[in-house]
């Protein structure tokens, strides 16, 4: 084989290398530059988006082994740049899909399921269940997001270990006015806490922002945040029917909504009232979950810590002559559960056949084979 023919491959095989953060081939983001190959020494030129991209060592590592394994090339010698401000602007464009920036990528004529997870109070496990949900999905091969609206009590990165040595969340990649979300799992994940490391703070930072200022921030996170072509994106919801709950009703008014509760009424009550604020904006509710349901103990005997029945009180309450909310699962209380939350090491990946974990599959199943309503929305084609 010529060098031209051997500089041709090895140029197809480090083009298909993916970047670990947009998630899309050299070769299509434009990041090849020159490639030569003399006797059997490839020369290999890249460049990535911005000075002290954090996936460089990951990117040249795997532009080295793509072009080694072409037939043929003994060596790799390895020039690594940067993109300039051009290229830069060219890529966010192409990245955006021609959208302008600042724009809403989820409205009703968007592919991507768009889910808020919500309950009436605190202390539920709604982020828990999120969390479990969205590997459970991913796992599933579903492209999945995941944004946590829960500004003031921010845990999904620390569910998902998604911390660094320093015991806080990673902070974002930029690329110009883009900001590409850390990868935990398979799932693509924004959190404020992940905007809060300064010198000398910890993981427990506090978040004191009024109505005007939580508003602007979910905005930002569905708009600036570049999430790429999605299945499904989830929102953990702060409790309650506050500021968050607005905004997210006036953002993506046609998100499906899933209420989480406990068995106890005192939590069934005010479960129910989050559903129907949700659908006072449009949204519509697809189901109940039941957290911290009875659990069986090794001797046979059943552990109704909170009681029973709240999850289908809540789907029983929620249900109209329109609209059938059925109780999707009960996810028996687990300390498995809670141990894979306090390590970052969801309990669908570190002890899969635990009950709740089990419960949480079958959550997942259901929600993925139940495809996104058409109804309202435009169909990419015109009469003839």
């Amino acid at each position: 084989m010529t060098d031209a023919a051997l500089a041709e491959a090895v140029r197809a095989a480090v083009g298909a290398v993916s970047d670990p953060e947009l998630r899309r081939p050299l070769a299509e983001l434009d990041m090849l530059r020159e490639i030569d190959v003399s006797g059997a020494i490839a020369s290999v030129g890249i460049a990535l988006t911005i000075v002290g991209c954090p996936a460089a060592d990951r990117i040249e590592r795997d532009v080295r082994e793509a072009a080694a394994a072409v037939p043929g090339i003994a060596g790799v010698e390895l020039r690594v740049g940067v993109m300039t401000p051009d290229e830069r602007a060219a890529l966010t464009t192409r990245l955006r899909g021609g959208r302008a920036a600042r724009t809403m990528p989820f409205g009703p004529d968007s592919l991507t399921r768009v889910i808020a997870v919500t309950s009436g109070k605190g202390g539920v496990g709604k982020s828990t269940v999120t969390a479990n949900l969205a590997v459970a999905l991913a796992a599933r091969g579903l492209r999945v997001g995941l944004v946590d609206a829960d500004v003031h009590g921010f845990s999904i990165p620390g569910l998902l270990g998604l911390v660094d040595d320093d015991g806080l969340p990673p902070s974002p990649t930029r690329i110009d006015d883009l900001m590409l979300p850390p990868v935990a799992y398979g799932v693509k994940v924004i959190s404020i806490g992940m905007f809060l490391r300064r010198p000398g703070a910890d993981a427990t930072g506090a978040v004191a922002w009024r109505g005007p200022m939580l508003h602007r921030t979910v905005q930002q996170f569905l708009t600036d945040v570049f999430f790429g072509d999605l299945d499904v994106l989830l929102l953990d919801m702060p409790p309650g029917t506050g500021d968050v709950a607005i905004s997210v009703g006036q953002l993506l008014p046609s998100a499906e909504v899933l209420v989480v509760t406990t068995p106890q009424p005192a939590a069934a009550d005010v479960a129910v009232r989050s559903g129907l604020v949700a659908r006072q904006s449009g949204q519509r509710v697809v189901g109940v979950v039941e957290n911290m349901s009875p659990m069986t103990l090794p001797d046979g005997t059943v552990l109704d810590l909170f009681g029973a029945g709240g999850g289908a009180e809540v789907a029983a309450r929620l249900t109209s002559a329109d609209e059938a909310v059925p109780l999707l699962v009960a996810i028996p209380l687990s300390p498995a559960l809670r141990t894979g939350g306090d390590i970052g090491a969801p309990v669908v990946v570190s002890d899969p056949t635990d009950p709740a974990a089990r419960a949480i599959e079958d959550l997942a199943a259901a929600l993925a084979t139940r495809p996104r309503s058409l109804a309202g929305r435009p169909l990419p084609f015109s009469p003839r």
